[in-house]
């Protein structure tokens, strides 16, 4: 039994030695364990479009990949993998109890426009242009003039939002 998992999985296999079935059989088990890491992780990790939470998905992706293809020892890896989406939680645990600790993982939202007139500074410390700017109206807001706006921001997930003037 130990011989048909190591012909499968490939425990001591690395990069030059890896056979194309134990990187299908180390996929599947990879597959299984980033599910469950998801699952951990908890919904805002893969729902969110921060910063915070972008590095997350880069970084899991690229150091569980390491064990698909032997790079990396395999469960040192899916340790590292374990460990980066506690660090995730301990986080988002630290920004919702902490408004510094909020804003220094995740930023802060800027106000792009406000009463209908545009912040030109702001726009261009952000490197958007006036029709960006008018995009974001029409895309998020639904609103094709900026006459129409109360207030414009750019919020820490990069999406702009806006406020509709009350008629």
């Amino acid at each position: 039994m130990k011989e048909l998992a190591d012909t499968l999985f490939g425990p001591d296999a690395d990069s030059h030695t890896i056979t194309a079935l134990q990187m299908a059989v180390r996929t599947v088990l990879v597959f299984v364990a980033a599910l469950a890491l998801l699952r951990l992780s908890g919904k805002r990790t893969f729902g969110g479009n921060t910063a915070f939470d972008m590095v997350v998905k880069i970084m899991l992706g690229a150091v569980l990949s390491r064990a698909v293809v032997a790079a990396s020892p395999f469960w040192g890896t899916l340790l590292a993998g374990l460990v980066l989406v506690g660090l995730h939680r301990l986080l988002a645990w630290a920004s919702f109890r902490s408004e510094a600790v909020s804003r220094l993982v995740k930023g802060d939202a800027v106000l792009l426009a406000e009463h209908g007139q545009p912040c030109p500074e702001t726009l261009a410390q952000h490197n958007l242009t006036h029709n960006d700017l008018l995009e974001g109206l029409r895309d998020s807001g639904n609103v094709a003039a900026l006459a129409d706006t109360e207030a414009v921001r750019l919020e820490r997930n990069g999406s702009i939002s806006v406020v509709k003037k009350q008629e």
